[in-house]
């Protein structure tokens, strides 16, 4: 089987002037960029870095818990058959998020297996998480449907090709130019507030469709996540108080020539860790919003080591990566899986750093007090987990470019 590795997105080095638009089309074509064959210690394979994206492969069942990352005997870190290393030695010397098309593809199979007795339901994947075009293509292809938070959302969602009728139009500040749109095109929509019904109905009449809608409860419960995910307590900004519920019933009742109420929607918050098995003894349809378990460890963003030092109380690994291409670590105090592309020398002492990045902000960390031998210059260094909530949180904050991002492919 050979293996491929793909461009998904690009943003360009800084022009040398600033006389024309920096913008880009996000999906410019970008040439083919051969790479020599990888040669793996498994098996050989040929590897190379494309702008257009092959069909996606045949699908196959894999077992329970094979994962994309792994490291070789040798310590060289692989994604799928396709040596890390390989991929930093052909591209731009930068900060890049990998990705890996076969886990994206297991992920969605272990939830449609896991939905298998259940008719009607539907994998909404949360667009939020990881807004790239092509794995948005890929995941319509595999029979998710979307939800969205935004216009933009809603716009991507349709041009990449999902069932309108597969998707939720979520949010507390919906305009009413979006949920137009949304109406038009048969779009669920959950009811977060008062101003927020007016405004469906308000669309509804103008693109003189019913509008199916469903109310979204906050039920007033403790997720135990950070408090910037959680979304379903007492403080949040987001849902239905019970005390309203009955006033929100009669609402829809009352505009039965706009809206039909399909459902009730809830969300409680990320990383939920507590599950309890429930019986669904009547003859509900059901919709999930994954986004991070769908997503997140397909991924890792690869940096290059720029130097180590030290202040006298901590040593740090300064890499070209920061806050600016993956923020989680720094707004949720997030931990993510650190290592190194390949292997350090036999006499590198292993130390405790904070991985830290360029950015002028002592917030500028990806890890702390993480266990490393000593890396050189140039050293290849990856953050895991990083498929859901980093790219798409992605600034430019000093100057920096947003990373290009590609995948491998197993074709």
């Amino acid at each position: 089987m050979a293996a491929a590795t793909h461009l998904l997105s690009h943003s360009p080095s800084l022009p040398k002037t600033l006389n024309h638009p920096l913008t880009q089309n996000p999906f410019s074509k970008f040439p083919i960029l051969p790479l020599k064959p990888s040669q793996n210690v498994f098996k050989r394979h040929s590897l190379s870095i494309k702008a257009v994206l092959s069909q996606n492969p045949a699908k196959t069942l894999t077992p329970t818990f094979q994962h994309c990352f792994t490291k070789s005997p040798d310590g060289f870190l692989y994604c799928e058959d396709t040596k890390v290393q390989d991929i930093m030695e052909k591209v731009e010397k930068r900060p890049f998020y990998l990705y890996s098309k076969p886990q994206i593809t297991r992920n969605v199979e272990a939830y449609t297996e896991a939905l298998e007795g259940l008719k009607n339901s539907i994998i909404g994947y949360a667009i939020k998480a990881n807004n790239n075009f092509k794995i948005l293509q890929h995941l319509k292809k595999l029979g998710c449907g979307a939800v969205l938070v935004s216009g933009n959302e809603l716009e991507l969602a349709l041009r990449a090709g999902f069932d309108p009728t597969k998707c939720i139009f979520n949010g507390n500040g919906k305009i009413l130019e979006d949920l137009i749109i949304a109406a038009q095109e048969g779009v669920f929509v959950n009811v977060d507030s008062e101003f927020d019904l007016e405004n469906i109905v308000a669309a509804a009449r103008i693109a003189g469709r019913k509008v199916n809608v469903l109310l979204r409860i906050n039920p007033d419960v403790d997720p135990q996540v950070h408090p910037y995910v959680a979304t379903g307590n007492k403080n949040s900004k987001f849902g239905i108080r019970n005390e309203k519920l009955q006033w929100f019933l009669d609402a829809v009742k009352a505009h039965p020539n706009e809206l039909k109420l399909v459902g009730a929607h809830c969300h409680l918050g990320s990383t939920i860790t507590k599950v309890r098995e429930l019986v669904l003894s009547r003859n509900l349809n059901l919709i999930i919003e994954p986004g991070r378990s769908l997503i997140a460890n397909t991924c890792c963003l690869v940096n290059h080591v720029t130097g180590v030092k030290t202040n006298g109380t901590k040593n740090f690994v300064v890499i070209d990566g920061s806050m600016a291409e993956l923020i989680r670590p720094s707004l949720y105090d997030a931990y993510q899986h650190i290592e190194l592309v390949s292997p350090a020398p036999p006499d590198a002492e292993v130390s405790t750093f904070d991985v830290v990045g360029p950015v002028c902000e002592s917030a500028d960390f990806l890890g702390k007090e993480r266990k490393l031998p000593t890396p050189a210059k140039g050293t290849g260094l990856v953050v895991h987990d990083a498929g859901a909530y980093c790219m798409s949180m992605a600034s430019t904050y000093n100057l920096k470019m947003r990373p290009p991002e590609y995948w491998v492919t197993n074709c």
